[in-house]
Parts: structure tokens; sequence; C-alpha cells
């Protein structure tokens, strides 16, 4: 997070509880407002307005929360804090850099954006705290996936891999058919890389629930395993529900005490360091010290590894753009095997019928980004690896309202049938 931001931020009510936060994480701190706190969308036609706009980014130290590329333009949206809001208007109509105003107040759709509690109650009926009508806490997501492990053993092992810096387990949830013996071709998942991207856990646990208590979809078990990681920064995770939700790294200490966290999806080991990273801890895209440096990272990088010889497919979910984005990300350059993926791809986004997604090369649908979990992942032998960044596309951004829980969820899930396919043809 820019250091403007950390600066101007004051005590907030986006928490239900912000004393029992307080409480829980055993500090002293007040959670963050984002009142008067606005998302402009900027369009640049040429290279001398893009370099224009990004000088103004880096004077007055704006946070981008997302760019992208069009046939004619680019579009770079912003968060854009209330006290630079008039100058910035200034500069841009100045350089005559077309500007709109996406959200209008921060507060307000954080505010309404999710239903108001801490902790779910147990649900005696069902035997847990999930549902898909709102955004949970850790615990809760903790909780169903413990529950399944013990309710379905023929179906579910819950492995912890390992925990994270603040001592949360790192869990992924294997789902197979445990009558069968034979060592199959998995797909693997994973979720809530970055902490404020609350759509991606949420739809993570909803492709758990559908593959291991609906037996309608039996037959996605039949030829494939898969393994479930639906929060891989668990310490971001909770960050940001009950301090800052905008929140996006990890919560390990840096070489700055009062800039925590390293940005796990610029922290795989491959092309680490390169473009679309950052050395500075404040930055919401810092690489960290080394590559790896975490130890979510580290983990699930050492787990994939060893089942590396039998994923054949990499999905990492992330928010927000609605693209199925393809390596390599950490420029805009293309894998031999570029067509192959493309092509799966394309398949699967058809299933869509809600939602219209963008298929194509990470680094040319949006920027560069080096040391990214699908890049590392590809360079290790799994093929098929793609990132793909959730609903919406910026009315809402990272804010997406948990009415559309169920939405993305259910509009998402049909494309699993079309990798499961894939994958059931590769040999282990």
């Amino acid at each position: 997070m820019p250091t403007l931001l950390v600066l101007l931020m004051v005590s907030s009510v986006f928490t239900a509880d912000p004393s029992a936060a307080t409480e829980e994480f055993g500090i002293d701190e007040k959670a963050v407002s984002y009142s008067g706190f606005q998302v402009w969308s900027i369009t640049v036609r040429s290279n001398g307005e893009h370099k224009l706009l990004r000088q103004i980014i880096e004077q007055y130290d704006v946070e981008v929360w997302k760019e992208q590329k069009t046939d004619k333009a680019a579009i770079t949206e912003l968060l854009v804090a209330p006290q630079v809001q008039r100058v910035l208007k200034v500069k841009l109509t100045e350089a005559d850099i077309s500007y709109g105003i996406k959200i209008n107040d921060l507060h307000t759709v954080i505010d309404n954006g999710n239903a108001k509690h801490n902790m779910s109650s147990l649900n005696t009926k069902t035997g847990h705290s999930m549902d898909w009508t709102k955004y949970h806490r850790l615990a809760d997501i903790y909780g169903y996936l413990n529950y399944l492990a013990s309710t379905y053993p023929s179906r579910v092992e819950l492995i912890n891999i390992g925990t994270s810096y603040e001592k949360r387990p790192l869990y992924v949830v294997r789902i197979f058919n445990r009558s069968s013996s034979v060592v199959k071709p998995a797909v693997w998942i994973d979720g809530g890389i970055h902490a404020r991207e609350w759509i991606s856990p949420a739809l993570a646990t909803y492709i758990i629930r559908q593959l291991v208590e609906v037996p309608a979809n039996e037959a996605l078990l039949c030829n494939v395993d898969w393994f479930i990681m639906p929060v891989m920064n668990p310490d971001g995770y909770e960050y940001s529900h009950a301090f800052n939700r905008l929140w996006r790294k990890t919560r390990s200490v840096t070489s700055w005490t009062s800039c925590r966290g390293v940005d796990p999806n610029r922290n795989f080991g491959y092309k680490w360091g390169g473009l679309g990273t950052s050395t500075n801890p404040c930055s919401d895209v810092y690489k960290g010290t080394r590559a790896f440096s975490e130890p979510e990272t580290f983990a699930t990088s050492n787990f994939i590894k060893g089942k590396a010889s039998s994923i054949k497919l990499y999905l990492t979910l992330h928010s927000y753009g609605q693209a199925a984005l393809i390596p390599w990300g950490y420029n805009v350059v293309y894998p031999s095997d570029y067509s192959d993926m493309l092509e799966l791809a394309k398949s699967a986004v058809s299933k869509f019928t809600k939602y219209r997604y963008r298929v194509g090369n990470a680094a040319a649908i949006y920027y560069p980004a080096a040391g990214g979990s699908d890049d590392w992942a590809k360079s290790i032998g799994i093929k098929y690896s793609y990132t793909f960044e959730l609903s919406d596309t910026g009315a809402y951004g990272f804010l997406l309202p948990a009415s559309n829980i169920l939405p993305v969820c259910q509009d998402f899930f049909p494309a699993l049938d079309v990798f499961a396919a894939k994958v059931a043809t590769m040999k282990v």
C-alpha cells in the first residue's frame, strides 16, 4: 500500500466489532477507514499520455488497482484518497487525459458488501457454518474443511502442509475416490493468495462442496484427483476482515517495521524480481527479500513440487477483471505450447453463461508481473497453468458484494467439466 495512504487512513467501521478484532489479534490497532476514497478509471491512448499518467501516480503516491489493455487504449483504475482528488482532477485535465469515477465512496461499498458478522454460528442441521450468501472468516472455512474430512473420509483428505507467518495452518483438501488405488492425474486449485480478493476463497470452497457433497458431480472424481487450497494467505485474509478490507499481502515483518507483508504472487521462484515487482516493503507488489521468502509460498511450492508428476493442471483464482490469463506473465512472451493452452482455456470459458471472460497472455492483456504462481507452476512442468481473474469488471472491483457469490460460483463450476476431461486423458 502506498505510503501516503498509510499516513492518511484513520479509524474505521467496516468490522462488526473492531474491539473484538483487536482482542483476537492481540494488538492495539485501529481499523482502516476508506471514507471519501474513490476509484477512478483513467483511459490513455498514447505512450505520451501513459508516461504522464505514471508521473502523476508516482508524484501523488496513488494506488493502482488494475491495469488492462484494449486494442486502442490502456485503462488504469486508481484508488484515490480524498486529499488528492482535487489536484488529480486538475493534473489530468491539464494533460487532456480522460477519467471517470467508478466508485464514489469506498466506505459505503465496503459497509454494504457483506453481512455484518465476526463468526458464524454452527448450523446444527448441516454440521458446519458455511454458506455462500456471505463472505466467511477463516474459522468458518477451516471448520468446514474439518467437517468434510470427518464426514466423508472415503472422499476427503485434509492435509496440513505447513504454517503461515502468524502460525495459522495451511490446509490443502485432497478430493478423490478412495476405492481406487490407481494414481490419477490431478487438478490443483488455489484461492486467497491476495487477501482482499474474497470471492476467490468463496469460489474455492464452493468447488469443494460441489465435488464432495453433490452426488451429481461424482463423475468428476472417476478419473481425476483434486487438490484445493482455498486460502493460501490466511494471515492476510483475516487481517482484511478485521482491520483493512483492502489488505493484499502477507503479514510478515519487513525491514520497514511500519510496512508489513510481501505480495505472495510476486514471491514465487520463476523470474523472481523482474517486471511488475518492487523492492520497497511498503509497495503492494513488494517481492520479498528472496524467492519463497514467505512460509506460505514456500510450503505451497514444496507441496506442489512433491505432486508435480501427477498435477497436470494448475488454476489460481483471483479478482477482478473477468479474464483467463495464460503464461508467461513475467513479460509478453508465449510458451511453445501456447496454442494448446489457449484452446483449452477458450473451451472452458465457453461454459460461462452469465459473465464474459477475456482469454489471452497475462502480460499482454494486463501488465508484466514476475514471480507469479502460474508462471512458476508452468516452469516446473505443469502443462496447463492459468490465472482466473473473477468478477467483476470494475463496478465494485475487489469489493464484490456477497450477493454475487453464488452467481459467480454457479457460472464458473461447469468449466471444471472441460478441465477434468482434458486432465483425465493425460498420463501420470
